[in-house]
Parts: C-alpha cells; structure tokens; sequence
C-alpha cells in the first residue's frame, strides 16, 4: 500500500491517541480504589468539582468537565441516590438547580487522597515530573480550546 502525503501517521505516532490511552491507563490505575468508594471515574471528577467549590449550578459544573449538561444530570442523580450530593432549585433562580455535597460526600474527599499516590507509585515519575506533564497537557488542552471554542477552561 503506498502513503500518501495527507494520510495519518501510524497511531502509536499520533499524540491524541498517546494521550487518549494515557488517560485510560490513569483509570485503570485508579479503578480498584474507586471501586473500594463506590465511585466510577466521571463521579470522582464531579465529587472533584464539589470538593473544591460546593454548592454549583449543573452548569458550573459541566463546564468545569466540558459536558453538556444533559450528560451531567443522569450522573448526578446516581449521586445523590448514592447518598453524596442533594440537588435543590435555587431559590433565586428556580430554574437553577443546585448541586451540594452531603456530609457523606465530603467525608470521600479524604479517603480518595490516596489516588494521587496510586498515580505517582503506578507512573514511576516524581512529583515534579508529573506536575510538568500536568502543566503541559493543560497549556495544549487550553490552546485547543481557544482556536475551537465551546469550553471556557478552568484556570
């Protein structure tokens, strides 16, 4: 088979693919100790959310994540079935629905504090080696999203 000029280079060569398999394998890591929470991943990045700032709009907090609101809310009410977060209409803005955490849910933030330990032993680097990855993963993902739109991104 002949390349051509405008075809891919291999996947192993192109970065959104290194990336992309990156963040699975960082799940994988972390899947065995958010199994012992009672947590998927994308609940851990919403309790994310909350631990830092409680009490956000849905939409707060799919921009935070990039989703759309409507992927958020099934997600959310697993949560508060599970007992860690309570949606309540904002009494300012009825249509507003706020999300809290419960004593339940913040009591998680300290049990999952190891997972950044799970990364750091799993990933053979040092703390400084992962922070300038981290640093440099989110200059490319902010560059991204300023040519693209549809993100306000976090700083």
């Amino acid at each position: 088979m002949t390349k051509r000029h405008n075809d891919p280079p291999p996947l192993e060569d192109q970065l959104c693919y290194a990336i992309y398999t990156a963040g699975i394998a960082i799940q994988r890591a972390y899947k065995p100790l958010l199994d012992e929470l009672g947590l998927t991943y994308p609940q851990y990045l919403v309790l994310n959310v909350l631990w830092s700032k409680d009490e956000q709009t849905v939409g707060a907090i799919a921009n935070a994540l990039a989703l759309e609101s409507s992927t958020l809310t099934p997600l959310l009410k697993r949560l508060e079935n599970a007992g860690l977060l309570a949606r309540n209409r904002n009494l300012n803005n009825e249509r507003q629905v706020l999300i809290a955490l419960t004593e339940e849910g913040r009591a998680l933030q300290h049990k999952a504090g190891c997972l950044g330990d799970t990364l750091l032993k799993s990933s053979t680097q040092t703390p400084q080696e992962l922070a300038a990855l981290n640093q440099d993963v989110r200059h490319l993902r902010n560059a991204i999203y300023s040519q693209i739109g549809g993100w306000d991104a976090p700083a």
